[in-house]
């Protein structure tokens, strides 16, 4: 097992022994403080968590009305209950606990933790636009996912994968909440209509105008540059812990937004890139097997439901092999 995959079994076994003791109502003062604290460390904890209680529901451990995670108050404030330390049959009921969660992710795959912690998930090549309860609309791109936490003081939403664009419900009347999308580390505040995020990663996404402006801000200081940023109409950013607000100059915002037309338009990008995004849009993977071809540039206009066809057309200009396997196809 690789470094990454012992450490999501360790988070794996450590949510499944949490899951068993917050059901068994056995947490002390300190252990509120300790799982508070768990949840915070690592945005992988959380999900982790809420996949363990509802596959421990699931298995009949827990009454069928019992709320789940989603339904128990945040860690930031969760009511502590005095009771017991855990007994001796609860490690071994998360020790069988951790063989299910772990046979269930691995049928699954990582689109079972994705789905534990969103509200509206798009698979590859499917593109989806979403009607909120506020009246604002969401243009989810291919292979993305959000969550919608809305309350009295926001309505928040948090771009969990892939990039979204945004057509916000103005303040006025009865609404007199801002509008923020979370994702990465930052926020992008809307003080007009339509904009774009992109998650890039954990720790980088940017942000792009189509119409008015926003305020992006970083939820921690960076190590250099600004924590704080309004865009207007046409610009764009990238935004990251290290390297704070980075104006995109070069960057154009419709260009990248074309697959809400159902194209993907390339102008003299390094293959490397192009494959990257044809493996976002295309079912199976596109694996470049020699490193230098990744900075052949290409230019051109695919279709999203002629990707198969636009990836013929490339290697043939290109002039390099395809050799195509089950799920995999190799460019050589």
């Amino acid at each position: 097992m690789n470094s990454q995959g012992q450490q999501q079994h360790s988070i794996t076994e450590e949510a499944a022994e949490w899951a068993v003791r917050l059901h068994a109502g056995a947490l002390t003062d300190q252990e509120q403080a300790e799982l508070r604290h768990w949840i915070a460390c690592d945005s992988r904890h959380e999900a982790a968590l809420r996949f363990a209680e509802q596959t421990w529901a699931a298995l009949g451990e827990v009454h069928k009305d019992e709320p789940v995670y989603r339904q128990r108050p945040s860690a930031a404030a969760m009511p502590v209950r005095r009771t017991p330390r855990r007994r001796p049959w609860q490690r071994a009921a998360a020790v069988a606990l951790v063989v299910v969660v772990a046979g269930v992710g691995w049928m699954r795959g990582p689109d079972a933790w994705l789905r534990m912690q969103a509200d509206y998930v798009t698979q590859k090549g499917e593109v989806r636009t979403v009607h909120l309860a506020d009246g604002s609309t969401v243009e989810l791109d291919s292979a993305s996912a959000i969550r919608l936490d809305y309350d009295g003081v926001q309505r928040r939403v948090r771009l969990i994968q892939g990039s979204a664009i945004f057509a916000v419900a103005p303040m006025g009347g009865q609404e007199s909440r801002p509008f923020v999308v979370q994702s990465a580390g930052g926020q992008t505040r809307a003080l007009g209509t339509r904009f774009v995020v992109q998650r890039e990663d954990e720790r980088r996404a940017w942000v792009g105008v189509l119409q008015h402006s926003v305020e992006v801000s970083l939820h921690a200081t960076p190590s250099r540059g600004p924590s704080d940023r309004v865009l207007k109409e046409g610009q764009a950013a990238r935004y990251s812990p290290e390297d704070g607000i980075m104006p995109l100059d070069q960057f154009d915002v419709e260009r990248a937004t074309s697959w809400r037309r159902g194209v993907l338009i390339f102008d003299r990008q390094p293959l490397a890139k192009v494959v990257e995004q044809l493996n976002r849009y295309r079912p199976g993977r596109v694996v470049l097997t020699n490193s230098a071809l990744g900075d052949r540039e290409v230019s051109g206009v695919f279709r999203l439901d002629m990707l198969d066809t636009a990836l013929g057309t490339l290697t043939q200009e290109l002039q390099v092999q395809r050799l195509d396997l089950a799920g995999l196809s190799l460019i050589y």
